[in-house]
């Protein structure tokens, strides 16, 4: 790191200046309670994965990764956005901000490129239906999820060390409940313009590119549907894709509204709320919409709750046994 930035010890997270007392409690109570079921969904959708015969399919492994890197991706963020809330305000050191900077972008690219992936295996399974299995296989699953990790964190990496070339003037002040790297970017005083430039270069490969990837492999899914003669056929194929495409559109939808509204002035509110939903809400929808929609997960998750409910009542009749027997 920059000699420079060994004056700079800290930065204050100033989170939500408005929400304060109890409303701040209550805000911290929200977002505990959807950061612990986010967790609980999106864990329980990588176990069922794992363990269950059904769901050894390419579509579900992609899906488990998806819930692995929302799983890194929330515990990056939340439980220092926790801390800042309570508190109505947290100091952050540089190092730190710069680890959340790193960590927060690098799960946010492989992220893009998994539903990228995710959008090629549902083009390949309803476009090119014969060839699907020989096409994604094992070793091309493999390959392309080392794919998207390896890349996310590696093009993160270039990003990272420019952050540690820079050094801070003040005021050491993020309006934010967290190091987003445009309000991080700002606070610095040397090498902004070129890391603007970097920045804006970077989001070709990690946005742009990934999103004109999906937007094509579901127009080719589109043509390919509404070339289904039976309207039932069509409703049936559409429903493979569907899940994908909701959380593609609500993901997208966001993330770029996020970096096209600039973060300044009156728009720094709305930046903020944007920045909430994305990180807080979104992961808690997309295992929530993959296991509602999909029919086989659905019926995996139903009967693993008969299971366990059947062996509850068992536990519990059989300990009511043996208390009427020893009274």
């Amino acid at each position: 790191m920059n000699k420079s930035n060994h004056t700079v010890t800290e930065f204050l997270l100033l989170g939500f200046p408005d929400v304060t007392g109890f409303w701040a409690i209550i805000l911290f109570i929200v977002v505990l309670v959807v950061y612990i079921v986010t967790l609980i969904l999106n864990s329980m959708v990588m176990v069922l994965v794992s363990i269950k015969p059904q769901l050894y399919s390419p579509m579900y492994f992609f899906l488990q990764q998806l819930s692995f890197v929302e799983f890194v991706f929330l515990t990056t963020v939340v439980p220092n956005m926790l801390h800042v809330i309570w508190l109505e305000g947290a100091t952050i050191s540089v190092r730190s901000c710069i680890t959340q900077v790193y960590l927060y972008c690098a799960s946010g690219c492989t992220e893009c490129h998994l539903l990228t992936v995710m959008a090629y295996d549902r083009y390949l399974a309803i476009c090119r239906p014969l060839h699907y299995h020989n096409i994604m296989n094992t070793r091309l699953q493999k390959i392309l999820v080392i794919y998207c990790w390896v890349f996310g964190f590696l093009l993160t990496q270039i990003t990272l060390n420019f952050l540690c070339q820079l050094y801070f003037c003040g005021p050491y002040v993020i309006n934010h409940f967290f190091c987003d790297l445009a309000p991080f970017v700002e606070l610095t005083c040397s090498l902004k313009t070129e890391l603007k430039l970097m920045i804006l270069i970077a989001a070709v490969p990690v946005m742009v590119i990934p999103f004109i990837l999906v937007i094509i492999s579901y127009l080719c899914v589109f043509i390919k549907i509404l070339g289904i003669s039976s309207a039932k056929g069509r409703k049936k194929t559409f429903s493979t894709c569907s899940s994908h495409l909701t959380v593609v559109t609500m993901y997208y939808g966001t993330l770029n509204t996020i970096y096209m509204v600039p973060a300044n002035g009156d728009t720094l509110t709305l930046n903020k709320l944007l920045s909430f939903l994305y990180i807080a809400i979104t992961p808690l929808f997309n295992p929530i919409i993959y296991c509602l929609r999909n029919q086989e997960m659905r019926a995996v998750m139903e009967k693993l709750f008969r299971v366990t409910n059947n062996r509850c009542n068992a536990i519990l009749k059989d300990n009511c046994l043996h208390a009427s027997c020893l009274g």
